[in-house]
């Protein structure tokens, strides 16, 4: 915990009459920033040369730097760090905000110039932007629920009310970066101990106040200085919470002059304004905005400098500060404005041999990560600390591994119940250990969730299931959960569903589900001659034990129990007739695939037995196999994605709503969907897509795929008189889910145009 000794508040630079509209414009600009390898504490040697720097440096004035915040626009401080390097100027304060905090603050850690371009260059800016936990980390049970929830948006529903986060970004994935890139600095609490002392500058989100941080967790300072109000989640201090600096001080040279510089050299990214033409979206408007709002206390700053100060002032021409698609170009851009200053500059550079002892003066950061003595946990959510110890593999004794311990955080942050799992290197005396927080959603930990299937073949046959569940999460310590689903349109129903975890790690659970459906069934002959329309209602009651495998399977035992009636609507094939199904189950799945609906790469599979005995219930005694592979191959923007199913029935004797269907898009394309039933089944297919656009959050493609198989009735026949089809489609990733528009055409002379809205494959 920080105490109050660890920030200090100071008054907004310039009065604003509005600092709650100030507060709320501000929620567009970024400070995101560039990464390294960090640091440690100082040496014997460093400190003999520290003393003689100092006696060869008297007569020449402590040199603060200050590092304006712009978002992408930020990267452009690296290229003026190359020019005050290359000009040899000694900097003895770093003061920075935002994108100037991360830059500043690297580069006070004993980050060179060239190490912070190298990882502004290496780091995936749009998965930084991104909170979505990558699906291999994503917990097996989370990733069943892609096949029938496939609205990405769950609100949170607690106490009757709708709940949302604060901030679009909760910053999970920067938050490890920074953790990382900081880790051998972490035991350096004090900023004034590092190799450069340092600054960072954020602000009360409740006041606007100017919160100057220069102790506690560098990482945590330096994600609080670029926390953009509504963009990046708010930073938890204390009692605080704080966001970007630069809606108080954008460009911090008060703060390097309380820090005791006598000159400030100044690199500010402007905030130019846009042109009537440029204002032509509600984004440009409120980007117009942020210009305005965070150059008054710029303007109010730089006014202040005096004769002996420098002012680098960067022209970044129509980069904005959200451009971080372009990050890159900013840095050549810094490094000319240095140099358009030189002639202010280099009366502050040193000799060479001078130069070298000042920067030898500097703290030397140890290189190696330390061995870990002990494990905390700041646990602030209601499961216990076991559920999250159970995901940390760090060895006690031995070196940190930090992209093991990275990727433990990031599978205990895809159970998808915290907003935040960050970790921290502390110090316990002459122990050094680990301190893993772990804060759950604030917006938890009830939540909802909605999907929808629908299909048409613009002929008349058309489905439509809209889905809305409630689920529960964290009802116990062990992370159990109660969900509530419902569903409308030609396939309705409620169930009632409890996932209990049986330990800490959830490698034992039970699961059980009962529920009332409803089902309009569609029966055509071979030709596709619609023959009868039935209307099927059944109770269900499905309970099962299981074990997972890490994130990627599971293997389940369960019992079947459902009471059902089908009633003829249209037709007269025979009269109605009641059933039951009495049966228990072995089932073995897989799912490693990066994306359930367009998959890329990896793998999925299930292989199931089903055993129904009349004394369990069932009207009937049969025995039936499923199995299912699907794999997916890349390069460029090409994938190909080959899948086998078969499913057969022992003896041909499984009664009709036990019937293995095929029919409709994908699933033997040209014929109506689920036209084609029989006791036994097989199907083969190969798509291949290709990815035609680069917008991340709506992915577009164009395909095509190739496919063979059929229903038997009798297993003598198996594999026998095979349908050949296939279809080309364009399909999107979207919000809503996955939307594919195809044409379909097979062997049987039977075609047809689909629009299908929901999940494709089979899990």
């Amino acid at each position: 915990m920080h105490t109050a000794e660890d920030y200090t508040v100071n008054p907004i630079p310039t009065p604003i009459p509005d600092r709650k509209r100030f507060l709320r414009f501000a929620c567009l600009l970024a400070g995101l920033g560039g990464m390294a390898f960090l640091f440690g504490q100082p040496s014997v040697q460093a400190s003999q040369e520290k003393a003689q720097a100092s006696e060869g440096e008297t007569q020449r004035p402590k040199i603060g730097l200050v590092l304006a915040g712009g978002g992408a626009k930020g990267a452009a401080h690296v290229g003026v760090l190359k020019v005050l390097e290359e000009m040899r100027i000694p900097i003895d304060f770093v003061a920075g905000t935002s994108m100037g905090s991360i830059v500043g603050g690297l580069y006070a850690a004993g980050l060179s110039p060239q190490e912070i371009e190298r990882e502004i260059r290496t780091i995936d800016w749009l998965d930084v932007f991104n909170d979505d936990p990558a699906r291999a980390d994503r917990s097996f049970r989370r990733k069943q629920d892609d096949r029938l929830y496939v609205f990405k948006a769950k609100p949170g529903f607690n106490d009757y009310k709708i709940e949302l986060p604060l901030a679009y970004i909760q910053g999970q994935k920067f938050d490890l970066q920074l953790s990382r890139l900081t880790g051998r600095v972490a035991g350096i609490k004090d900023f004034n101990h590092l190799p450069i002392p340092f600054s960072a500058v954020a602000a009360d989100l409740e006041t606007g106040q100017e919160v100057v941080l220069k102790s506690g967790s560098l990482a945590r300072a330096l994600r609080s200085s670029m926390a953009v109000p509504g963009a990046f989640d708010p930073v938890p201090i204390d009692d605080r919470l704080l966001v970007d600096g630069g809606i108080a001080n954008n460009i911090p040279v008060s703060v390097a002059r309380a820090m005791g510089a006598d000159v400030v050299i100044v690199s500010d990214l402007g905030s130019e304004m846009l042109t009537r033409e440029q204002i032509t979206s509600a984004l440009s408007v409120a980007g117009q905005l942020v210009n305005f709002l965070f150059g008054l206390n710029s303007e109010a700053a730089l006014k202040t400098l005096g004769p002996r100060d420098v002012l680098i002032s960067v022209k970044l021409g129509d980069i904005g500060a959200g451009s971080f698609d372009r990050i890159v170009e900013a840095i050549p851009l810094g490094e000319q404005a240095a140099r358009r200053s030189i002639d202010s500059i280099g009366r502050y550079a040193l000799s060479p041999e001078a130069y070298r002892r000042h920067v030898a003066a500097r703290a030397q950061p140890k290189a190696d990560m330390p061995a870990i003595a002990f494990i905390r946990v700041d646990n602030q959510s209601k499961v216990g600390d076991a559920v999250i110890t159970s995901k940390i593999s760090a060895r006690l004794g031995q070196p940190l591994d930090v992209s093991r311990l990275e990727a433990d955080l990031q599978q205990l942050y895809g159970l998808e119940i915290f907003e935040s799992v960050r970790y921290e290197i502390v110090q316990e005396g002459e122990a050094t250990g680990l301190l893993v927080h772990a804060r759950e959603k604030s917006w938890g930990p009830g939540y909802l969730q909605t999907g929808m299937i629908t299909s048409t073949n613009f002929e008349g046959e058309s489905a439509f299931r809209l889905g809305l569940t409630y689920t529960l999460t964290q009802i116990n310590p062990l992370n159990g959960e109660f969900r509530v689903a419902g569903q409308l349109g030609d396939e309705a129903g409620l169930a009632f569903e409890l996932f209990q975890p049986l330990d800490a790690a959830a490698d034992y659970y039970f699961n059980g589900r009962i529920g009332y459906n409803t089902q309009d069934i569609s029966v055509y002959d071979r030709k596709g001659n619609h023959l009868y329309e039935l209307y099927s209602k059944k109770y269900a009651l499905d309970l099962a034990l299981g074990r997972q495998f890490g994130t990627w399977g599971e293997v389940r035992v369960g019992y079947l129990r459902e009471h059902g009636r089908a009633d003829v609507v249209t037709g007269q094939p025979r009269s109605d007739w009641g059933f039951d199904t009495g049966m228990v189950y072995v089932r073995l799945s897989d799912d490693k695939l990066d994306n359930p609906y367009f998959p890329t790469s990896g793998h999925m599979g299930r292989l199931e037995w089903r055993g129904s005995r009349d004394s369990l219930g069932a009207d009937s005694d049969f025995d039936q196999v499923f199995a299912n592979y699907g794999h997916a191959y890349s390069w460029g923007r090409n994938t190909l994605f080959g899948n086998l199913s078969l499913g057969t029935t022992a003896d041909d004797d499984a009664p009709v709503q036990s019937l293995y269907q095929l029919g409709g898009f994908m699933r033997l394309s040209g014929f109506e969907q689920d036209q084609l039933s029989g006791q036994h089944f097989g199907l083969a297919q190969v798509f291949y897509m290709r990815r035609i656009n680069d917008i991340q959050f709506f992915k577009a493609y164009i395909g095509g795929a190739l496919e063979a198989g059929n229903v038997w009735q009798d297993s003598s026949d198996f594999g026998s008189d095979l349908v050949y089809a296939g279809n080309v489609f364009l399909g999107l990733d979207t919000p809503i889910g996955p939307l594919y528009l195809s044409y379909g055409r097979n062997s049987e002379s039977q075609n047809s145009l689909y629009l299908y809205l929901g999940p494709l494959f089979s899990f």
